[in-house]
């Protein structure tokens, strides 16, 4: 059997016997019949809410995720564009923690539309504090901190993609906001809630940092219009809702759970997951591929993360975290003594490489790789027949090329 497998922006194909194939998890598909295209689906969804909306006194700002998310903002301009032309809005780019988009990814975020308002677009940077408003502390003791441009404007529009997030639950709406375009300590602070067994993907009830990031949305007072954009298979938009941040996220919820969970018979022996374009920016990113993955994968499993990671690592402390260590136990000890952000990735990881072989076929360097726990490998082809050779005659793989965004759902174990 081939299978197919992206990397970067292109594929590899892969082949493996039937008698070792034991799944290929993918996103489904919602829409029967013919598929609107982005255009209509999106007027649908906005209706007259957008424009009643738009009638709001004051300016308005345009809260756009960065080029780490698969977000379609550019379709999504397509239908609303002409209407912020005419209303002189800013836009300003919710990094979070990341660093500044690069020229090129100014195109994949706002596509023909940057020319247009390239000179209205402002960059969120999480360290500058002098570019904060200070809203509240939460119940969790989270002090939220939010860019300026957020109190200064008169209305708020946030775009976003919702899909499963591996510790908020679900990516899109309040995330807009935080850590879309808060300061770095309220991010941190979020963020180390992560460490709870209750933030997991696909959890929302109970889940420490989705309940954190809601309480500090009530801060938010000036007027927020929210588009949220799920995804099919295929990366092209399959639902937009449109209004309330609240009930939009939750409709949006509703419409991804039927797309990005994949029902799975039993775990396998490998599983070979890859972070597609653009979410395979670096290890960081990447790492959802791994969490996704070892959802499928049975203790003392082989897993293979097929990533790019175009530059490199990311994220400085939690790579430095992992390569402190001689065992993973040693990282999970140094993070109960202090947390820093980025620690969580390190957590998530740490405990998978307890419990599970880890090989990566990226562009990072060897021995950068072997520092954090994770095997190198350089043909793809060879580490997957290695792996199913050392699993012996009954081994079986699945695939997830989809890995940093699919969540398998398993049926017995």
């Amino acid at each position: 059997m081939k299978i197919e497998v992206p990397y970067n922006r292109e594929k590899i194909t892969l082949e493996v016997a039937p008698e070792h194939f034991g799944a290929i998890l993918k996103l489904n598909d919602q829409t029967s019949g013919a598929k609107k295209s982005a255009v209509e689906i999106t007027r649908e969804a906005i209706n007259g809410s957008f424009d009643a909306f738009m009638e709001l006194p004051g300016s308005t700002l345009v809260i756009v995720n960065d080029a780490t998310r698969p977000t379609p903002t550019r379709f999504v301009m397509d239908v609303i564009g002409p209407a912020l032309e005419r209303d002189g809005a800013s836009f300003l780019v919710a990094t979070g923690s990341h660093r500044a988009p690069y020229r090129n990814e100014y195109d994949f975020i706002f596509g023909s539309w940057y020319e247009t308002f390239k000179d209205r677009i402002y960059v969120h940077d999480c360290h500058r504090m002098e570019d904060m408003d200070y809203y509240g502390r939460t119940s969790r003791g989270t002090e939220l901190y939010l860019n300026k441009l957020v109190k200064a404007a008169g209305k708020v529009i946030a775009i976003g993609s919702v899909e499963p997030h591996y510790f908020a639950g679900y990516a899109g709406g309040r995330k807009s906001f935080l850590p879309g375009v808060a300061a770095y300590s309220s991010i941190e602070h979020n963020h180390k809630m992560a460490l709870s067994a209750d933030s997991k993907t696909l959890a929302l009830k109970g889940n420490p940092v989705h309940e954190d990031l809601e309480e500090a949305m009530a801060f938010v007072k000036v007027p927020v219009y929210s588009i949220m954009t799920v995804l099919d298979r295929n990366h092209e938009i399959d639902t937009v809702t449109a209004g309330d941040i609240d009930e939009s996220f939750y409709q949006a919820v509703e419409a991804a759970n039927g797309i990005f969970t994949a029902p799975l018979d039993k775990k396998a022996d490998i599983v070979v997951t890859a972070a597609p374009y653009p979410m395979d920016v670096d290890l960081y990113q990447s790492q959802k591929a791994i969490d996704n993955a070892k959802l499928a994968l049975k203790d003392g499993g082989t897993m293979i993360l097929v990533s790019a990671c175009r530059e490199g690592i990311g994220g400085e402390a939690f790579v430095k975290l992992l390569s402190s260590a001689d065992t993973p136990d040693e990282v999970l000890r140094k993070i109960e003594e202090g947390f820093k952000l980025g620690y969580h990735k390190a957590a998530k990881m740490a405990e998978v490489f307890k419990w599970a072989q880890v090989e990566g076929y990226t562009q990072i360097p060897d021995d950068q790789l072997r520092s954090i726990f994770i095997e190198p490998v350089h043909d793809l082809q060879k580490a997957l027949d290695d792996a199913i050779a050392k699993h012996g005659p009954g081994s079986k793989v699945v695939f997830m090329p989809d890995g940093s965004i699919t969540v398998p759902l398993v049926k017995t174990c």
